[in-house]
């Protein structure tokens, strides 16, 4: 099993008499990447600054990389890189010279920062901007410069705190790449704070749904699938050829787990609470019917983080 890199436990934090994080419970194990999804002001920034101890807590425990952030705040931020929505550079400074700067702060000797910005900015893809100034950059090369930036001190951790935003496909579907590639050829952990579902989608490993300052699940995407909709899992459909609809809707309903069956268009969309494809298919020939296609539909991310608020409960996954 690998080892835990960020624990919080019982987190809490107010802002006068409204609690904007409430009993956060949160576990984030080495090289992987966790995506903390939630709606804007659902409390997932004053999240990442307790985690970093910029914010400090009422209640609760934090670990980031067996530290706690709350009593050595410097101890985490030289193991944490942090990329905000909006990255802040020098625009009078190129590309490398803002690298460079950000090196010889945290003590690397001119020569060592040089190189290490030359490395980045060819493995970001921006080397041959390297020079210009960072003021002409679009918002997709200022991102992906900040990566850069949150690197250049060799971090454990990323946090990513709704980095895409203002970013046009191209730029994002990079930017994701580069996130996946870091957690896996160096084993980084990364947080990655969005309320795009397709983007988390993509590129997480587990998923924490995070709204009023509560994490009311967290999983991979059948866990969350399971534990939110464990009622009407399944979905089924299926292309039947059969002369009476009724008695082959009859024939189907009466499957152990089938809640409802419906025709759209050409297809029988059939829900259940529990995978029967197999009997299914049994009872169409039974009934007489033929059958030319069957699929089991698996829930993404969207469907169940919709279905989720029409109506779901808190749930762990763990």
């Amino acid at each position: 099993m690998n080892s835990l890199v960020i624990e919080a436990e019982g987190l809490m934090k107010r802002y006068g008499s409204q609690i904007v994080v409430d009993s956060l419970d949160l576990t984030i194990a080495k090289g992987e990447v966790f995506g903390l999804l939630g709606p804007n002001g659902a409390g997932k920034t004053t999240t990442i600054l307790m985690l970093m101890g910029m914010s400090e807590p009422h209640g609760g425990t934090i670990r980031v990389c067996g530290i706690n952030p709350v009593t050595h705040p410097l101890s985490v931020k030289r193991k944490v890189g942090y990329l905000p929505e909006d990255v802040g550079f020098y625009d009078d400074y190129s590309g490398i010279d803002n690298l460079v700067y950000t090196a010889r702060l945290n003590g690397q000797s001119p020569a060592q920062a040089r190189h290490q910005a030359e490395q980045l900015l060819r493995r970001i893809g921006l080397w041959e901007d390297a020079h210009k100034k960072t003021g002409k950059y679009s918002r997709g090369m200022r991102q992906r410069l900040g990566l850069a930036d949150v690197l250049m001190k060799s971090p454990e951790v990323i946090i990513l705190d709704e980095p895409t935003l203002g970013i046009d496909p191209t730029g994002v579907r990079e930017l994701m790449e580069l996130i996946v590639k870091l957690s896996r050829d160096e084993g980084i952990t990364v947080l990655f704070s969005s309320h795009h579902l397709h983007q988390v989608q993509q590129v997480c490993d587990r998923v924490g749904l995070f709204v009023g300052g509560r994490l009311l699940a967290q999983g991979d995407i059948p866990q969350l699938a399971q534990s939110l909709l464990n009622d009407n899992l399944y979905a089924i459909e299926a292309a039947i050829d059969h002369p009476d609809e009724k008695i082959l809707s009859d024939a189907l309903m009466s499957v152990n787990g089938v809640m409802s069956v419906e025709r759209r268009r050409d297809l029988f969309h059939i829900r259940t609470n529990h995978d029967v494809t197999a009997v299914i298919a049994q009872r169409v020939i039974e009934a007489g019917g033929a059958l030319t296609y069957l699929n089991r539909v698996e829930y993404g991310l969207d469907e169940i983080y919709c279905r989720y608020f029409e109506g779901g409960s808190n749930h762990d996954v763990n």
